[in-house]
């Protein structure tokens, strides 16, 4: 590399860009990741500029430069449709500067480099700092991949401080809040469900942020169902054709226990685009309707017939995204049940190697180790383990019933049985800290309810691993 090309590396690793955001490559799905972005730009007028600068990026993951250079291309030519569109040129310019270095058209790459600068020089502080900017980045820390969810969060948040009645920047602060905050911790004035309320005040007709505001409200008290109901009525009437309304309008249905408008909802969904995303959702719906049609006791010909929808779902679902592991975890679970030699615990293997969804592979392998293998010990340690090591999820609180379960039946053949005195004894240590925090948990304070008392020396054998059942 010469001198001059060393120097324009030099500035080029000073930007604000994709290429500088530590965004790796392994990190991302760049199977769907495309198809995504396309869609968004499809539906999200406003959305479309910042869009397509991360589908050019992509695109040069993908070494596809050229292509790379139209999507970046057409951003800047969206972004300039606006007056005083300079700070929010500062991301595509810069992606643009790499893609022509890496092309090795110096002389556009410096071109660009000089188009920063005199932005560069309005600016009164640090790139990093511009609102802009954060928005780009935090967006594309959203839409990359699960493990930029925490990065998101941090990056919005700076930009809504610098601009607090931006509505864009509220729109994505509540998106990175909601997809960060446990849904069973959310309470009335959670973080994530008062900032989807300020977002919803900023923007208005955004359906989807009502709809996301409505799946938070279930797991609020009682009192605010209509409102949840409410929310996702009007999402649907104004936006019934918008993928995200109906992804996650499903989601409530399914959540709220009407699981059959859940699948109806994601079946009209899937007339409009081949996602991996409402393939999974059926696959879960199905696998929903398939315990329902079990508990009530229904003809073997329907609770069949729901978990070959379900399975058959979930295969579609990995087919299109090889990489969701939650999909592969719950497909495992679904052929151990139908008694199909397949290789079921591939996808549990995969998930421990790549640290991935831990809490629901966790709680999907005891249930696979319970039911389809028969193995209660095995069963009962991943229980635990997905018990004390994610707390704050919905894993865990069925885990905890889970345990709950096996203790009662252990203790009602065995009222000696070592194991279930061990089982009952960390429930209720965990069981009580939860309440300490959270006293207002009525599902908690039926568990404490029906838990049996241990002997004392059972508890204190509990209360080292107890500590990992953080609030």
């Amino acid at each position: 590399m010469s001198s001059s090309q060393d120097s324009l590396k030099m500035k080029l690793d000073q930007l604000e860009c994709h290429f500088t955001w530590d965004l790796n490559k392994d990190d991302l799905d760049l199977h769907n990741l495309p198809s995504r972005l396309e869609e968004q730009v499809r539906l999200d007028l406003s959305g479309a500029a910042r869009a397509l600068c991360s589908l050019g990026y992509v695109e040069f993951l993908l070494e596809h430069t050229q292509e790379a250079l139209i999507n970046l291309l057409e951003s800047e030519r969206l972004v300039k449709e606006n007056p005083n569109c300079e700070k929010s040129l500062i991301v595509t310019y810069g992606n643009l500067a790499w893609v022509h270095f890496h092309r090795e058209n110096f002389l556009e790459c410096q071109s660009y480099l000089e188009k920063l600068e005199e932005i560069m020089e309005t600016l009164p502080t640090e790139p990093s700092s511009v609102p802009e900017v954060l928005h780009e980045k935090g967006w594309a820390f959203l839409k990359f991949s699960q493990k930029y969810y925490p990065q998101a969060v941090d990056v919005f948040q700076v930009a809504v401080e610098r601009d607090p009645d931006n509505s864009e920047w509220n729109a994505g602060y509540a998106h990175a809040l909601y997809r960060t905050e446990p849904g069973i911790s959310c309470t009335v004035d959670s973080p994530a469900v008062n900032q989807l309320r300020r977002a919803i005040d900023l923007n208005p007709d955004d359906g989807v942020l009502k709809v996301l505001l409505a799946i938070k409200l279930l797991s609020c008290p009682k009192s605010f169902m209509n409102e949840a109901e409410k929310l996702v009525e009007t999402a649907l009437n104004e936006s019934p054709d918008h993928p995200d309304v109906l992804r996650y309008a499903a989601i409530f249905y399914r959540d709220h226990g009407s699981v059959d408008s859940a699948i109806e909802i994601l079946k009209k969904a899937l007339k409009s685009t081949n996602s991996y995303f409402i393939h999974h959702q059926l696959g879960v719906c199905y696998k929903t309707k398939k315990i329902i049609l079990n508990k009530e006791k229904q003809d073997k010909s329907e609770i069949d017939k729901a978990r070959n929808q379900s399975i058959y779902h979930l295969e579609m679902a990995t087919q299109l995204k090889p990489s969701c592991i939650v999909a592969m975890s719950a497909l495992a679970v679904q052929y151990g049940e139908r008694g199909d030699p397949k290789d079921r615990e591939r996808p549990f293997d995969t998930a421990e190697k790549n640290n991935e969804h831990l809490n629901t592979v966790n709680f999907d392998y005891a249930q696979f180790q319970l039911y389809s293998k028969r193995c209660e010990d095995s069963a009962i340690k991943h229980y635990k383990e997905c018990l004390t090591m994610y707390p704050r999820t919905g894993e865990s609180k069925n885990s905890a019933w889970k345990l709950k379960r096996t203790a009662d039946k252990r203790k009602s053949c065995n009222p000696d049985d070592q194991t279930a005195k061990e089982i009952l004894g960390l429930l209720q240590l965990t069981v009580e800290k939860h309440l300490k925090h959270n006293p207002n948990d009525q599902k908690a304070k039926e568990m404490l309810k029906s838990l049996q008392q241990p002997a004392e020396g059972d508890v204190r054998g509990h209360r080292e691993r107890s500590e990992a059942f953080r609030q």
